[in-house]
């Protein structure tokens, strides 16, 4: 019997072994993001503990998947008295390599959430496409460093610790007696039950109709504290798991045909039958901005949130240059981005759909058809260019963009191999240099042009150019000025050019970042991007209605005086008005207005509501006076998803005005 209970405490020491070490991860993520916590988690120290405590119920149940096939062999080989070398070294092994991937994901965790404020999700999956990328951003990252030290660290340690373990209790079950009388045996093998019931306990998590879900994290109004209970192992499981359920594969939120009444009425579209419940007659040929078509260039700002701008309230004066292009152009200042990644952006300013809450609608074997704005100037006799720092695969660009409206698209296998500076490519600024004569020679062929530009430097790792001398001392703040100067470097050389008056320049982020603190569940500031257009034809005014990415193909078709027929959910932001803009962030669905901010969890079902006050956020219970906020939102996405999932997404060219 000593023998059995010797081999089951070493199988349990494990355990508690393991959940030490992902306490000690939760910990450096609770240091290392400590500033997000609220005035009222820093004055009442048991929300942080109540966190903590969360982190080990979770964690608990990771413990326990791993555990379970260690524990029912130890009790199998405890029953037959067995205790052999090799079973202590399956231990190890197995221990070493469950844990390991546990570790990995936990180290892994702590700059993902500094970067996204939320844990790892199943949407990293989409950089294993690109191995080199990936790996060169990692390693290209100093302060990715700490946390695969701490992953080394942890996992050599552990490793180290359980096969002591295994040399200490083998020793200790062959030192025991070997007798094993059948009464024995059998308290045993019930011990050994309960044990392993116990352990599939665990990995429910709770009693009750449903196991345990990331919802039972949330327990006070600390965004950060709700998140750091759970485990990064768990949400990502748990994410992996929703992706593979048929019902998530297509956006469940309100009934198809509702919502495409809503949309319908929303947007006051009348559709047209042979194309789309959502399709329109755009006729803009009046309020041309010049009977010469002018050029457009678009530039996509790698994470430039508007709280970089001094027009939001940066302090540091990070961006002069576009601070004063703001001044000088159409500018927008409630304008959101479609999502939290580049894909997000390209998707839904180019084509005018918006993001699908984490997927990736421009990847995929068969290359999907859209109407947008390349599509219609290209059938209006555009030269239609995309530029980009890396490699054309990347997020299947190449493919989606040249299968979609453009005629070139140019991407790191065209720059010299000197000038990639990381897994990345190339600068902003050799990005910008390498567009000015390929853009000359368009002009001097008789065509209009619009040209995509799509930069990267704000964007780690971080690479700021010996030639370059910043004003502030930390590489987050330094990197936004480089971006800045390579703009205004941009722009000085495009003013040389012969087309620069007959062209319509369009800039906005392509998503924001986390600046500063944490404010809610989804920081504002990772939605909230600037939108300039600029032209000497154009007077300059500042817009203060709502608008996102999606509105950007029919406010500049509507400049050009381009006749069309729109089949996407944008609006023209200098005829129409939204009353209120809706976004999606991964997981999140987001509807606001002036006055007040409506999120919702897909994943977990849970709502966060808010007023804004002076531009503050103030925690408020769901009432009834957040519903428009959230029927708007919803009713756009499942429309959308509607359009993607019957191929409603392309116009017919051949339709005459």
């Amino acid at each position: 019997m000593k023998r059995f209970l010797n081999l089951i405490v070493y199988i349990l020491s494990v355990h508690l072994s393991a959940l030490i070490i992902t306490g000690l991860f939760r910990g450096v993520l609770f240091i290392s993001s400590y500033h997000q916590l609220t005035a009222e988690a820093l004055s009442d120290k048991s929300l942080s503990l109540i966190a903590f405590i969360h982190g080990v119920w979770f964690d608990n149940v990771i413990g326990c998947y791993i555990l379970l096939l260690p524990l029912t062999v130890a009790v199998a080989c405890g029953l037959c008295n067995c205790y052999g070398r090799a079973l202590f070294r399956f231990f190890t092994i197995f221990f070493g390599v469950f844990y390991g991937l546990v570790y990995l994901i936990s180290a892994a965790d702590i700059p993902y959430f500094a970067y996204f404020f939320k844990h790892i999700n199943s949407s990293i999956f989409e950089w294993f496409g690109y191995a080199g990328t990936t790996a060169g951003m990692i390693l290209g990252e100093t302060s990715y460093y700490l946390s695969i030290a701490l992953f080394l660290l942890f996992l050599i340690g552990f490793v180290v610790w359980i096969a002591f373990l295994g040399r200490y209790f083998r020793h200790r079950c062959l030192s025991a007696p070997g007798s094993f009388p059948c009464l024995q045996r059998s308290v045993a093998g019930l011990v050994g039950l309960g044990l392993i019931g116990l352990c599939v306990f665990g990995i429910r998590g709770r009693t009750g109709y449903n196991p345990i879900k990331v919802s039972a994290a949330y327990f006070c109004q600390d965004a950060f504290l709700n998140q750091l209970g759970v485990s990064p192992t768990f949400n990502l499981l748990t994410s992996v798991l929703d992706d593979r359920r048929p019902e998530n594969r297509y956006l469940h939120l309100m009934d198809e045909q509702e919502a495409l009444e809503k949309v319908k009425a929303l947007l006051a579209r009348p559709g047209e039958p042979d194309v789309s419940p959502l399709a329109v007659y755009r006729h803009n040929s009046q309020d041309s901005v010049s009977r010469r078509r002018p050029n457009v260039v678009l530039i996509m700002m790698e994470s430039m949130s508007s709280n970089f701008m001094k027009r939001f309230g940066q302090s540091q004066n990070l961006t002069p240059f576009l601070d004063s292009l703001y001044a000088c152009s159409l500018s927008f200042p409630n304008f959101y981005s479609a999502g939290i990644h580049t894909n997000h952006g390209l998707y839904a300013t180019l084509y005018s759909f918006p993001a699908m809450m984490k997927r990736n609608l421009m990847k995929g074997s068969v290359i999907p058809h859209y109407s947008g704005l390349p599509t219609v100037l290209k059938e209006n006799g555009y030269h239609n260019l995309f530029f980009m720092t890396h490699e054309g695969q990347y997020d299947n660009m190449n493919a989606f963009f040249r299968t979609n409206g453009f005629d070139e698209v140019f991407a790191q296998e065209d720059y010299p191999s000197e000038k990639v500076v990381n897994s990345f490519g190339v600068q902003d600024d050799f990005l910008y240099d390498y567009a000015i004569p390929v853009l000359n020679r368009t002009a001097d062929e008789g065509q209009p042009f619009f040209a995509t530009l799509l930069s990267i430097s704000n964007h780690p790792p971080y690479v700021i150019p010996p030639y370059f001398h910043p004003r502030t001392d930390k590489p987050e703040t330094q990197i936004v000025e480089y971006a800045d100067w390579a703009l205004r470097k941009f722009f000085e050389e495009a003013r040389k050019q012969s087309w620069f008056e007959n062209t319509i320049f369009v800039l906005e982020g392509d998503h924001g970042k986390l600046v500063g603190d944490a404010e809610c569940e989804l920081p504002q500031s990772y939605n909230h991007i600037p939108l300039m257009i600029y032209s000497s034809s154009i007077t300059p005014a500042e817009h203060m209605a709502f608008g996102g990415q999606i509105d950007i193909q029919p406010t500049v078709l509507g400049l050009l005086g381009i006749d069309y027929l729109q089949n996407n959910f944008g609006v023209d932001l200098l005829k129409e008005e939204r009353p209120c803009m809706f976004y999606t962030a991964d997981n999140m669905i987001v509807g606001r207005n002036a006055t007040q901010l409506y999120m919702y969890n897909y994943e977990t079902n849970q709502e966060f509501t808010y007023h804004t006050d002076n531009g503050k956020l103030v925690h408020v219970p769901m009432d009834d006076s957040f519903l428009p906020l959230k029927e708007y939102s919803f009713s756009m996405l499942q429309s959308a998803e509607y359009l993607v999932k019957h191929g409603k997404t392309v116009n017919s060219s051949e339709t005459t005005f």
